[in-house]
C-alpha cells in the first residue's frame, strides 16, 4: 500500500523533502542576516480605544533582510527558528534593539516579543541588564510579550521570571490569548499585566456571532484578573466599533497603522537632530 497517498507521509516523501528544504532555506537566510547584522525592528502602534488618535505603546517586531535587501517579517521565519539557538539569538537582538530605542526616545513605551525558552539564556539576561543600567526610566517603559504556546512549555519558570522582572518595573503581555494553549488556572499565578486577544477571534468580529461570544468571554476573564486587554488584527472600522462597545482597552491592527521600520516619532527625532 502506498501510505503517502492516504496522507501518512514518511520522512522520505516528496512533501516532507520539500518542507525540509524550505525550512533549511529559511534558516540559511536568517543565519546570513544575523552574520551581517541585517536585523531591525518594525514598530506598530497599539492605540487606546477611548483615544484612538493616541498610541498607548508600540510593539517592536523583529525583521531581517534577505540577500536582495527585502525586509522579511517574523511570520516567515519565527516558527522554524523558535526552538533553536537561532531563536535565542533573535530574541537577544530584538531586546537589544528595543532597549536602544527606549534609551533614545524617552517618551516611548515599547513591547518586545520573547520566547519563554530565552528565560535561562545568559546572553538575553546580560542584554537586559546592560540596557536597563543606561537609563532608570527604561524598565517602566518596557513590556515583554510572551506567547501562550511558549509560556505553557514551562509555566512555573515563567511565573518566577515575571515576578522578578515586574519588581523592577517591567510589564508583561500574554500574546495570542485564547489561541488554545493556556490553562486558565495558571492565569492567577502568571499575573500578566496585559493580554492580547488572538487575531483569529478579532478579524471580522462585527459580523461573527461565535467570535463575539468567545471574545466577550476572554475579555471577562482578563478583567476579572485585572489584566489590560488588547485586540490584535483590527482591520475594519466595523470591527473597531464593536470592540469598543464591549470594553476592549486597546486595539492593534492595520486599521490603525501597519508595522513600519520608519515610525513617525523616529523620523521626527532624526529631523530635529539634523536641523
Amino acid at each position: 500500500m502506498n501510505t503517502s497517498f492516504y496522507g501518512h507521509d514518511d520522512l522520505g516523501s516528496p512533501l516532507s523533502a520539500a518542507v525540509a528544504e524550505r525550512d533549511q532555506n529559511t534558516m540559511d537566510m536568517v543565519h546570513s542576516a544575523l552574520r551581517k547584522k541585517q536585523v531591525m525592528l518594525a514598530y506598530q502602534p497599539i492605540v487606546q480605544t477611548l483615544r484612538p488618535d493616541r498610541p498607548a505603546f508600540f510593539e517592536g517586531l523583529i525583521r531581517v533582510l534577505d540577500q536582495t535587501g527585502r525586509v522579511i517579517p517574523a511570520r516567515e521565519f519565527i516558527d522554524v527558528a523558535e526552538t533553536t539557538e537561532t531563536g535565542r539569538q533573535l530574541d537577544c537582538l530584538a531586546l537589544e534593539l528595543g532597549l536602544t530605542a527606549l534609551n533614545k526616545h524617552p517618551t516611548l513605551r515599547l513591547a518586545i516579543n520573547m520566547s519563554a525558552r530565552s528565560i535561562g539564556y545568559p546572553r538575553w539576561k546580560e542584554t537586559l541588564h546592560i540596557g536597563l543600567a543606561k537609563n532608570a526610566t527604561v524598565a517602566e517603559r518596557l513590556i515583554l510579550e510572551i506567547t501562550e504556546s511558549s509560556a505553557m512549555v514551562m509555566p512555573d519558570l515563567v511565573s518566577v521570571f515575571m515576578k522578578e522582572l515586574q519588581s523592577m518595573g517591567i510589564s508583561f503581555a500574554l500574546d495570542d490569548f485564547g489561541a488554545g494553549y493556556t490553562a486558565f488556572r495558571y492565569l492567577k499565578e502568571f499575573y500578566f499585566d496585559i493580554v492580547k486577544i488572538d487575531g483569529s477571534f478579532i478579524r471580522g468580529i462585527a459580523t461573527n456571532p461565535d467570535n463575539q461570544v468567545l471574545t466577550q468571554a476572554l475579555v471577562s476573564v482578563a478583567k476579572h484578573f485585572d489584566m489590560y486587554t488588547v485586540a490584535e488584527f483590527v482591520e475594519t472600522e466595523a470591527d473597531a466599533q464593536y470592540l469598543s462597545s464591549i470594553g476592549i482597552d486597546c486595539m492593534q491592527g492595520h486599521y490603525f497603522g501597519a508595522a513600519t521600520i520608519d515610525p513617525a516619532w523616529q523620523t521626527k527625532e532624526t529631523r530635529r537632530k539634523a536641523s
